[in-house]
C-alpha cells in the first residue's frame, strides 16, 4: 500500500476514485454511487457535493460537468451522499441476514426496481458494499456488468489501510464542505 503524501492521495485511491468515475461516464442513467465500508461509513462517492470539496476549482468543476455532477438536479436519495451510504449498508445488513435465516450462501448483489428509479448493492470485499442509484430508465444488466466489473477491479485493493485514507478523504471533503457553506453564508450577509 502506498501511503498518501502531504500532495494528495495515494496511487490506489486515485485508482478507485478513477473507477468510480468511469462507472458514473459509462453508464447513462447512474444518478450517484457511493462505496461503503463494513461499518456503514462511506469511503467513495459521486455526490457532486463532496466532489467540488475535494477539487480546487469545485464551482468551475461544476459549471463543467465534472463526472458524477449532475447540474440542477438532485444526484441521490435527497442529494446526499451520506443517504445513499445509509440506505446501501441497511440493505446489505438485511440481506445477509435474509440469507443466513435461508442458509442459502453469500449475498452477491441486491437489485431494487421502484416506479421512479432503481438501487443496486453489491459486496466487494471484507463486507465492503458497492451502492448505485439510477433512474428509471436504467438498464439494470448494463449497471450490474459495469458494477462487477467495478467490484473485481477494486476488491482486492481495498484493504484497511485504504479503507482509513478513504474515510480521512471524506471527512475531510465534508468539513471542506461546511467551510464553503460558511464563507458563502458569510459572503452573502
Amino acid at each position: 500500500m502506498t501511503a498518501p503524501s502531504t500532495f494528495g492521495p495515494s496511487s490506489e485511491a486515485r485508482n478507485l476514485h478513477w473507477l468510480l468515475t468511469n462507472l458514473v461516464e459509462e453508464v447513462p442513467g447512474i444518478l450517484s454511487v457511493a462505496v461503503v465500508s463494513s461499518d456503514g461509513l462511506l469511503l467513495l462517492s459521486s455526490d457532486p457535493d463532496l466532489a467540488k470539496a475535494r477539487t480546487d476549482s469545485g464551482e468551475a468543476a461544476r459549471t463543467a460537468g465534472a463526472p458524477g455532477v449532475r447540474v440542477g438536479k438532485r444526484s441521490g436519495p435527497r442529494g446526499s451522499a451520506a443517504d445513499l451510504a445509509t440506505i446501501v449498508s441497511g440493505i446489505g445488513s438485511l440481506t445477509v441476514g435474509a440469507a443466513k435465516l435461508m442458509d442459502y450462501g453469500q449475498v452477491r448483489h441486491t437489485m431494487v426496481a421502484m416506479d421512479e428509479g432503481s438501487l443496486f448493492v453489491m459486496s466487494i470485499s471484507d463486507g465492503s458494499l458497492l451502492g448505485v442509484h439510477g433512474s428509471a430508465d436504467v438498464d439494470m444488466s448494463v449497471v450490474a456488468y459495469h458494477m462487477a466489473l467495478f467490484v473485481g477491479r477494486a476488491g482486492h485493493v481495498l484493504t484497511p489501510e485504504l479503507r482509513s485514507e478513504l474515510r480521512i478523504s471524506m471527512e475531510n471533503a465534508a468539513m471542506g464542505n461546511t467551510a464553503l457553506e460558511n464563507e458563502s453564508t458569510g459572503s452573502a450577509r
